[in-house]
């Protein structure tokens, strides 16, 4: 395939592990996706709050999806590879096969998944150290990063898992290693989820205060001593091996991957807003929030110098955009929640029916059935008396607080249509809500943020997104490419094929404007109501726990 002018095109193959399937887009040079693909991956769930994946069963899904997506293709013309993944743990052993991660001794299960919370009492102790480093997670590790896993391994699986272990990688640098045999790290994943510091590296004092010294052996071999920042060229790319794995050819640039969320920010923050009349227009790249909406928020901001902000993780140098500091706030299994909510209504049965007879998805029926219901208001006042609170999972942004759970309060008799549309409506208000009290806190620490930029699962639902534009008053930007995490991982391999002069470069030319959902003002003070009792409900929570604490 090539242009009519430009002679032949240029494609890059980006591939993102999520929490629950593997997707490829092959992307353009002009940034267009030409084709896509996704499989399932399997999770096991073995105990509350548990959850394994298969480093073997991610990667043959990776394969799976390459082929299907380099179909009819010269593969010549593919001249990158990025990753992006979730932050989970991959543990290997000195002969870089799977180690079991469970006291079953399945190999195979050799992945502890990112929203895996059997580390919690690791995490408590370890921010009781109230080392330094924690002042760039917000103050507290969470229990979604790599040290509480570790050390929740050595207490438990010493003999079995621990004294064996050989390397541990986040998930995106496993598939780098996977592609190009090259050990070598993302600057993102150390600095994000393993402490590492992109000014001073490892701090020994931090490991040795947490029972953890032997991650110091051999230069810290065994989570990363080779640091690349992303985008850049991992070895000496393809390995034969991986590219008869995946279809591709031997030799072809792989690069130092990104955090799905991160691939996110960088798949569409640095698009060209000109003419679109937006507040960040003329203005630096500061001035953009990136909102990525899947399983799990994430909420993306950069800055010039670094900014501490409370309960929100980082600041990161140069962790998402070359240059400058990454701050990161999230929301923990939004999208979970969501179906959570929905699927466990009396109701979802009957909704399940209705939505399939008109062939629309049940989140597409259930805003159809809010406008029905609404009447001659707008339909976000239909819950001026049923509110909640989201963190059914802990807090992760901006309390930090693993303890907190999830609040209804207006609940009713009633398990009809109606209801469940209601209780649905609420809860992805509360979910704008928290986005909301994240940004006000990055607000108040030193960002400057005017224009939202969402992507992911969640921001196909039109509801979702003018909630979000309506709660936290600002427009909201759609890339033209829903599938910017993806574009993102693409992004990283055209930069390692050195195809562009930079990230910064192919970011530009690659990212491109989709739809603006602008804030409707006339709501403003029923949600500044709204936020009033979502912050209320919090305080109450709190009020609860330490009254019962006394019992």
């Amino acid at each position: 395939m090539q242009s009519e002018n430009l002679g032949p095109v240029n494609y890059y193959v980006g591939i993102d592990v999520g929490t629950s399937s593997v997707r490829a887009a092959l992307v353009d040079q002009f940034g267009t996706v030409m084709a896509y693909a996704d499989h399932p991956i399997q999770i096991w769930a073995p105990q509350p709050n548990y959850y394994e994946q298969s480093s073997d069963d991610i990667w043959a899904a990776c394969c799976i999806v390459t082929k299907k997506i380099t179909q009819g293709i010269n593969i010549s013309q593919i001249r990158g590879l990025g990753f992006d993944a979730t932050c989970s743990l991959v543990v290997l052993d000195s002969h870089f096969h799977p180690l079991a991660v469970n006291s079953e001794g399945e190999h195979k299960r050799n992945i502890i998944m990112w929203m895996d919370h059997r580390a919690a009492n690791q995490v408590t102790r370890i921010n009781e150290t109230q080392h330094n480093v924690l002042s760039f997670v917000g103050g507290a590790m969470s229990v979604e990063m790599q040290p509480p896993k570790l050390l929740w391994m050595k207490e438990n699986l010493q003999e079995s898992c621990w004294e064996k272990a050989g390397h541990f990688f986040d998930l995106p640098d496993f598939l780098s290693w996977k592609a190009t045999g090259a050990t070598a790290r993302s600057l993102c994943t150390l600095v994000c989820k393993w402490t590492y510091s992109s000014e001073t590296g490892w701090d020994d004092s931090f490991w040795k205060s947490i029972g953890l010294e032997d991650m110091m052996a051999n230069k810290y071999s065994k989570i990363g001593n080779e640091v690349l920042p992303p985008g850049t060229p991992v070895g000496n790319g393809l390995t034969a091996e991986a590219a008869e794995d995946l279809g591709l050819s031997k030799g072809i640039a792989v690069a130092a991957s990104l955090i799905d969320a991160h691939a996110g920010g960088l798949g569409m923050i640095g698009a060209n807003v000109k003419g679109y009349n937006l507040p960040c227009e003329n203005q630096p790249i500061t001035s953009r929030l990136a909102v990525i909406c899947g399983t799990s928020s994430c909420h993306m901001a950069v800055s010039k110098s670094p900014i501490f902000v409370s309960g929100v993780w980082g600041p990161y140098y140069s962790a998402m955009v070359p240059g400058l500091w990454l701050n990161e706030g999230g929301q923990s299994v939004t999208g979970k929640l969501l179906e959570h909510i929905v699927q466990g209504h009396a109701a979802f049965p009957e909704l399940q029916t209705k939505s399939e007879a008109r062939a629309q998805s049940i989140y597409t029926y259930l805003n159809g059935h809010l406008d029905l219901i609404k009447k001659s208001l707008p339909v976000g006042l239909l819950t001026v008396d049923l509110h909640v609170w989201p963190d059914f999972h802990g807090n992760r942004s901006p309390l930090a607080d693993l303890t907190l759970k999830g609040m209804v309060v207006g609940l009713t008799l009633s398990q009809s249509l109606d209801d469940l549309a209601l209780i649905y409506l609420a809860t992805v208000q509360a979910i704008a809500l928290g986005a909301r009290h994240i940004v006000e806190t990055m607000q108040v620490a030193g960002h400057h943020i005017n224009t939202l930029f969402m992507c992911g699962g969640l921001s196909k639902n039109p509801l979702f997104v003018q909630m979000h534009a309506d709660i936290i008053g600002m427009p909201v930007v759609l890339a033209q490419e829903v599938e910017s995490v993806l574009m993102g991982a693409a992004i990283l391999g055209a930069c390692a094929s050195k195809d562009f002069a930079s990230l910064q470069d192919a970011m530009e030319k690659m990212e491109k404007i989709g739809r603006i959902v602008l804030p409707n003002h006339k709501d403003k003070r029923f949600y500044d109501k709204k936020y009033q009792v979502f912050l209320k409900l919090v305080e109450d929570q709190r009020k609860y726990k330490s009254i019962m604490l006394n019992a």
